[in-house]
């Protein structure tokens, strides 16, 4: 019921930044906890990001502090993903993800959809 499509993704070297948009289908956006999750080459998918409906609550994982921002407009529909002092590491496929049901952020298996992904690639 619910469509995620990425966007944003790109070619930067490192030291850039890039913005990661998500754009959500559906009339319940503002009822959903949305997250970022990023896979490299040859590597698990890493939970990036993640931010509440209200945006009260926002969670990273360590190697992002800092420098990545996740924000919400709900208005719009869309969440974002502001990547700051981008590093060769960072060079992933990234994928947007919604939990539905529930109001806190979940484990990683309690996001129910699932973007396409988009390629951000960190030069150096």
């Amino acid at each position: 019921q619910v469509q995620l499509v990425e966007s944003g993704g790109g070619l930067v070297q490192a030291g850039g930044s890039l913005r990661l948009s998500c754009a959500a289908s559906g009339r319940s956006f503002g009822n959903y906890v949305m997250g970022w999750f990023r896979q490299a080459p040859g590597k698990e998918r890493e939970f990036v990001a993640a931010i509440t409906r209200s945006a009260y609550t926002t969670r990273y994982v360590d190697s992002v502090k800092g420098r990545f921002t996740i924000s919400r407009d709900n208005a719009k529909n869309t969440v974002y993903l502001q990547m700051n002092s981008l590093k060769p590491e960072d060079t992933a496929v990234y994928y947007c993800a919604a939990h539905t049901r529930g109001l806190t952020i979940p484990a990683t298996g309690g996001f129910d959809y699932w973007g396409q992904g988009t390629q951000v690639t960190v030069s150096s």
